[in-house]
């Protein structure tokens, strides 16, 4: 319901959603050179993408994010002197320019962590000096370590944006609970509030709950370690 041991709302609006089971998902690069052949490809209520049960031939199995084109029987293969091809996980540095990639690492080993939602990949701009350029979906162009590992293609559930829920209820199984307006509670609640009827915000910009400014504040840490690797940032 949002609320932490204390039994108080610590994240607002949140709560009340239908019980989901966890998929564990193979975000690792592993599973090197051994050939797998997808079982099936299945819905996960926990991601926007679907994802593909793999069997290996060693015997064992995995979850994995489904790729675009990604059906029963498809080939997935990781090394690094394989084919590019969709499914196919090779290092960046064994890539051309040009290809489309997904879940991507940015620490080499650790599995990956960049582009992982629905219909979502990066292209490889380049290669230089140990480090790949590639443009993520937000139009960011960065650089990752080229050595690091990521899968040929785009995720699946390219049409997830044009999702309809149809009701308020469907929200609400989702575990999102209704957001009131700011403007619309007492002064005591909110620092839009009060006034009568609808009356403007009275101050430059507005605020949250808290007084503290949206829309349009930089929230990225300035220390972050990977600031020195993003090239453009994204268009606002």
């Amino acid at each position: 319901m949002g609320r932490a041991t204390s039994g108080r709302i610590t994240s607002r609006h949140r709560g009340g959603g239908s019980k989901r089971r966890y998929r564990l998902i193979s975000f690792r690069y592993d599973k090197q050179n051994i050939p797998g052949r997808v079982e099936a490809v299945e819905y996960d209520p926990n991601r926007t993408c679907d994802i593909a049960r793999v069997l290996f031939c060693d015997g064992e199995r995995r979850y994995m994010l489904a790729w675009q084109g990604a059906e029963t029987g498809s080939k997935v293969m990781v090394g690094r002197d394989i084919g590019v091809a969709p499914g196919h996980a090779l290092p960046l540095e064994n890539m051309p320019v040009g290809t489309p990639v997904y879940n991507i690492e940015t620490k080499p080993g650790a599995g990956g962590t960049l582009v992982r939602s629905a219909g979502a990949s990066a292209e490889i701009l380049s290669h230089d000096a140990g480090l790949t350029t590639i443009r993520m979906p937000s139009k960011e162009v960065r650089q990752v370590q080229s050595v690091g590992w990521a899968s040929v293609g785009a995720v699946s559930g390219q049409d997830h944006r044009w999702r309809v829920l149809g009701k308020a209820g469907r929200t609400r199984w989702q575990g999102r609970r209704p957001r009131v307006r700011g403007s619309a509670m007492n002064p005591v609640d909110h620092p839009l509030g009060g006034g009568e009827g609808k009356a403007p915000a009275g101050m430059k910009r507005p605020k949250n709950k808290w007084g503290k400014g949206i829309r349009g504040v930089k929230t990225r840490n300035r220390k972050k370690y990977s600031k020195k690797y993003i090239i453009s940032r994204r268009k606002k």
